[in-house]
């Protein structure tokens, strides 16, 4: 028997999306956030029918209440770094399959490392970063290396938005984690093992749409997962193209952010002054502007020598969009007993890779490896 499917923060922006593409793919998740009079209208706005809940991060027994063996819950209550242990430490104290919206390198490595093993041993999966961040760069990477072989021992992926780009392209609480991963040390995977780093510290371009854009290094899901799939791999890094021309300048922000926090109370103060100009959950790019917008993520494979094995590209729709799409197929799939793992998971190895491609495009992201024959060709009969 399916379990329920739990979304907490649905009636936050990208809570509403995911709600919205839950429904659309027929699901009928328990809506669940803060406010009971925001939930009845948001209830009412899709249909009506919804079962409730209210719960607030603040209350962490509220949230627990909102789970029990078997479902699954889904939360996109950020910054997680700040409002996110409460669903997770529910869904393990539950038994709950979990899956979340963040970006944030801290809170990811916080599930891998923290959480994972109480999962495991809970018997559920955890599925940390289920959104645009970090799952279209773990579908590239796992479909270059599966291409490359087992010579491949790095892999490289980057992000990059496409189309109108301004201050109203983001949400709020993109804003805010961005703002905190500025602060907090970030990872790589060096070595053969995870590696503690400071954000942005290595720069790079991609060929994208026949231009070299910049990036610069960022911790994400793929240094933890993709070893996991490919345990020959030595290096994996992830760089973000978000920020264009700024990506040089980024670097230097982040090198004197480094050396700064090391001073006593600085921290503190950082916090303090950036809570007052940016907020949490307050809206983001309406249905129009994200129509004009898109994303294009990058992996490339890479043998000992350096040499590029294998080039992957994945593009489609705009981040908050997909983000919604991918979560509602996630949810709907481990509610459906379609987990293959335990414990912290990512989103190849909790899917597999065939079944994670297949689910991506239905979100609005599709994969092309470079000398792939097209779907159609595959299956062609011989004249």
């Amino acid at each position: 028997m399916a379990g329920r499917i739990v979304l907490f923060g649905a009636t936050g922006y990208t809570g509403r999306l995911t709600a919205e593409a839950m429904v659309e793919r027929g699901l009928r998740p328990v809506l669940a956030a803060r406010s009971a009079d925001k939930l009845a209208r948001l209830a009412d706005e899709l249909g009506g029918g919804f079962e409730t809940a209210a719960a607030d991060v603040a209350d962490p027994p509220s949230v627990a209440a909102l789970v029990e063996e078997g479902d699954v819950l889904v939360t996109t209550v950020g910054p997680f770094a700040r409002w996110g242990h409460a669903a997770a430490s529910a869904a393990i104290t539950s038994s709950a399959h979990y899956l979340d919206s963040t970006g944030e390198p801290t809170f990811v490595r916080e599930v891998f490392e923290r959480y994972g093993p109480s999962a495991e041993k809970a018997g559920i999966g955890m599925i940390t970063a289920f959104g645009y961040d970090w799952v279209p760069g773990n579908l590239a990477g796992a479909l270059a290396l599966r291409e490359a072989g087992t010579e491949a021992v790095r892999v490289d992926t980057g992000y990059f938005m496409v189309g109108p780009a301004s201050s109203g392209s983001m949400s709020g609480g993109t804003r805010a984690s961005l703002v905190g991963a500025v602060a907090d040390p970030s990872f790589a995977f060096q070595g053969g093992r995870i590696v503690t780093e400071r954000g942005a510290k290595r720069h790079r371009t991609f060929e994208v749409r026949s231009k070299e854009r910049p990036g610069v290094s960022a911790g994400a899901s793929e240094n933890f997962t993709l070893p996991k799939l490919f345990p020959q791999l030595l290096e994996v890094n992830t760089y973000l193209g978000w920020f264009g021309p700024m990506s040089r300048p980024m670097q230097a922000m982040s090198a004197a952010n480094s050396a700064a926090f090391k001073m006593p109370g600085a921290r503190s103060l950082y916090d303090a002054a950036t809570s007052r100009f940016v907020k949490g959950s307050t809206g983001g790019p309406d249905e129009e502007a994200r129509s004009k917008a898109g994303s294009h993520i990058v992996g490339i494979a890479y043998d000992a020598h350096g040499k590029q094995l294998a080039e992957v590209h994945v593009t489609g729709v705009d981040g908050y969009t997909f983000t919604g799409r991918i979560l509602a197929w996630g949810a709907g799939q481990a509610a459906g007993g379609g987990l293959k793992g335990s414990g912290a998971l990512g989103p190849a190895d909790a899917f597999g890779i065939d079944e994670l491609r297949a689910g991506c495009e239905e979100s609005g992201l599709t994969a092309a490896v470079a000398g792939e024959k097209p779907a159609s060709e595959k299956h062609a009969t011989p004249a």
